[in-house]
């Protein structure tokens, strides 16, 4: 047999990942790290977790950084600090964001103050970000952008009508930068549901099996694999942009 020679894999050598200080951007700042990338763990309000993250990465230089997605000032601090440290960066995972459970059906409990609050944070704050590091990533190697989005957007199920309007707006808004950023920076969404994080208050993990019973998987998304997810987009997913990934147990079929 003839041996079939391997390209070597780009390992992005800095990376910034938004809301790392718990769940899906804990487990892919730990995934990437692992890989050998510098992580920069991203936090809002809690600077005792992210730095809790930071001291159990694999590897050496990482550093917690407060970027508070609806702050343009911190946003643009983070940009000088992160370019100042490191000149520039390989990839760049938006997973900072939150919500606010309001049933569907409760249009008069979808407040235009919550539903403004909720595209700001989801919507908003990762495009902010882009704008941004764009300049880092646009010096980076192979650079790559992930978008942390919901099956939400294309099921139109979600914690609430603004989540899911946000977040459709999140896969839109990577479709047209990844023609904006090419051939420089590609760009992704991975797009998971019903993850077993406490991002949803409300939501238990017996909610989770249970609905889990009913998909073609059968089981609980965890962090990690959509940390998996992120990481195939930025390392694997060479020739591709401008694509939705889910990683939702087949819930979209």
């Amino acid at each position: 047999m003839t041996a079939i020679d391997i390209p070597v894999l780009p390992i992005p050598k800095v990376s910034v990942v938004t809301g790392a200080s718990s769940g899906i951007g804990r487990a892919a700042a730990t995934r990437l790290a692992g890989m050998g990338s510098t992580i920069v763990v991203g936090y809002n309000s809690r600077p005792d977790a992210a730095n809790d993250v930071v001291r159990g990465l694999p590897g050496r230089g990482h550093v917690a950084m407060r970027i508070g997605i609806d702050d343009p000032n911190s946003i643009a601090a983070a940009a000088e600090a992160v370019r100042g440290r490191f000149g520039g960066i390989d990839a760049l995972v938006n997973c900072g964001g939150a919500t606010t459970p309001i049933p569907a059906g409760d249009l008069d409990g979808l407040t235009d103050e919550i539903f403004d609050r909720t595209v700001q944070l989801n919507l908003r704050g990762p495009f902010a970000m882009i704008r941004a590091f764009r300049p880092l990533l646009e010096r980076g190697d192979n650079a790559a952008i992930v978008n942390i989005s919901s099956i939400a957007a294309r099921t139109g199920i979600g914690s609430s009508l603004a989540y899911v309007a946000a977040k459709a707006g999140l896969d839109s808004l990577t479709i047209a930068l990844a023609k904006v950023l090419a051939p420089k920076v590609r760009v992704f969404s991975v797009s998971p549901a019903g993850v077993d994080t406490d991002f949803v208050p409300t939501r238990t993990r017996e909610q989770l099996e249970k609905i889990a019973e009913k998909l073609p998987l059968e089981r609980v998304t965890m962090p990690d694999d959509v940390a998996r997810a992120v990481v195939a987009c930025i390392v694997n997913l060479t020739s591709s942009t401008g694509i939705v990934v889910p990683v939702d147990e087949g819930r979209h079929l």
